[in-house]
């Protein structure tokens, strides 16, 4: 399966990343991809980029050597509601992309019931696109009702390379990736890969995810990565 974007990646503006704007962006294009995404953290995460930063990301070229740019923000799910640390406002009209996770240094890990909520209420944002890495086997969560709450609110559900790397801080992404694929294989439900990548040597590895959809025999027509037309497609539907 060959990949023609990523649009989940981080500069030093996060804080804890390693690579300028344009550094990313050449190390995308030598990787072949067609379409490229920079989101940086929201506030929450110590030393990212505040509210300005956001705000003035409309003076970034939509293309750099000679593939497409988006600019975003991976925001934080700060609640059991599924409330997020970025405003609406902010969001709707600074934002290409916006993708909604769960970190635990602005999350309090809950239970089963109360991690899979809040999941469920950043889906039901109408801004939401993706949902990053909910693989993490420390935030326990019902995976039949994120994916059926994907299915329900046109979602897309990240499988993040960065997880199954061995250097990766998340615990048994492989085995829960292995639930969540089967679910959306059976709900027919589309997934996005992303290299969450933090540093330029990072951008264009999809390795892992990729042997790891190979191994369960994943459908390609739901890996929304297989074209940039697949994946503007699952934003419209989302937006509508």
């Amino acid at each position: 399966m060959e990949f023609k974007l990523d649009v989940h990646s981080h500069t030093i503006a996060s804080g804890h990343a390693f690579g300028t704007v344009s550094e990313m962006a050449a190390a995308a294009a030598e990787s072949g991809f067609e379409l490229f995404g920079i989101t940086e953290h929201a506030k929450g995460i110590p030393g990212t980029c505040t509210d300005i930063y956001f705000k003035n990301l409309r003076v970034l070229p939509r293309q750099l050597y000679g593939i497409e740019m988006m600019f975003g923000s991976e925001i934080n799910i700060i609640d059991y509601n599924g409330r997020l640390s970025l405003d609406d406002d902010l969001m709707k009209e600074f934002l290409d992309i916006r993708i909604a996770g769960i970190h635990e240094l602005c999350y309090k890990i809950g239970d089963e019931e109360q991690n899979t909520a809040a999941y469920l209420g950043a889906m039901k944002h109408p801004l939401v696109d993706i949902i990053s890495h909910p693989d993490d086997g420390r935030i326990p969560i019902d995976y039949e009702a994120l994916v059926m709450g994907a299915k329900e609110t046109k979602t897309l559900l990240e499988v993040n390379n960065s997880s199954l790397c061995p250097e990766s801080f998340r615990v048994n992404a492989r085995e829960n990736y292995f639930v969540m694929l089967d679910l959306c294989r059976k709900h027919n439900v589309p997934v996005i890969v992303n290299s969450d990548a933090h540093t330029p040597y990072a951008v264009g590895n999809l390795n892992e995810a990729k042997a790891l959809l190979s191994e369960v025999d994943f459908p390609e027509e739901l890996v929304v990565n297989r074209s940039v037309e697949a994946f503007k497609e699952a934003l419209s539907n989302k937006r509508k």
